[in-house]
């Protein structure tokens, strides 16, 4: 399979990134932000396997150019796109009474906008049987616990999940699959940045590879589903 994965430069996206490749089953382009993360991340994918077909560009999937991005996968995938990962995204803990204007705009430019220009950029090269799958969160999962500080990110991931279930339908036609993935919490960077002291009880690599397993397998049994991946009641 031919496979792109958004925010692959650290946390859950990076130890997806790193699974895909283990096989030599698939090739993958990963994407982020930062060249530098991402050379860390090639370096460790060919360690693991010398002829992994893994490819890397700093891509910022709100504000770059998506015909720059087309061309890239031209080059690299023979124009075809048989899963998208909708990984990236920022998280802001901050009172709901200490938030400004911009703290929402910039969560919902990170963790929504820039997976509806992802899926627009892409869908057009993705065949029959194209699997979309968004990382979505527990924060944004309805009837979940909700957590003091995260107003701003679980608004925005509501927002994905909600696209998602939109999205199974209007791509029915094109035979395309949608599911979103609400992960709980993993030991990630952005964790530990978010939230410092506090150490969850899954690894960022198990929950990576969860991610990995269920973007190559779970279009056949889910469309339009928002799942949550979490070890505790919503």
């Amino acid at each position: 399979m031919n496979i792109i994965i958004t925010g692959a430069s650290s946390g859950v996206g990076f130890e997806a990134a790193l699974e895909l490749i283990l096989s030599g089953k698939h090739k993958v382009i990963a994407l982020a932000r930062s060249q530098d993360k991402l050379e860390r991340l090639l370096e460790i994918a060919h360690g693991l396997n010398p002829t992994a077909e893994i490819y890397a560009l700093a891509f910022d999937i709100v504000h770059d150019d998506y015909v720059d991005l087309q061309q890239f996968i031209k080059n690299n995938f023979d124009n075809r796109v048989d899963v998208l990962i909708n990984n990236a995204g920022v998280l802001v803990n901050k009172p709901f009474l200490k938030l400004q204007e911009m703290d929402f705009i910039d969560m919902l430019q990170s963790n929504f906008i820039g997976h509806v220009r992802m899926i627009q950029g892409v869908v057009g090269l993705m065949p029959p049987n194209g699997h979309i799958v968004n990382i979505g969160s527990m924060g944004g999962y309805l009837g979940s616990a909700k957590f003091p500080g995260l107003s701003a990110y679980s608004a925005s991931k509501a927002a994905l999940h909600a696209l998602t279930e939109c999205l199974a339908l209007e791509l029915a036609d094109m035979d395309i699959k949608v599911n979103c993935l609400a992960l709980g919490s993993a030991q990630t960077e952005m964790l530990e940045q978010a939230f410092p002291g506090y150490e969850s009880p899954v690894m960022a690599f198990e929950m990576g590879k969860y991610v990995a397993d269920f973007s190559i397998t779970g279009h056949r049994f889910y469309n339009g589903k928002v799942l949550p991946v979490a070890g505790t009641t919503p």
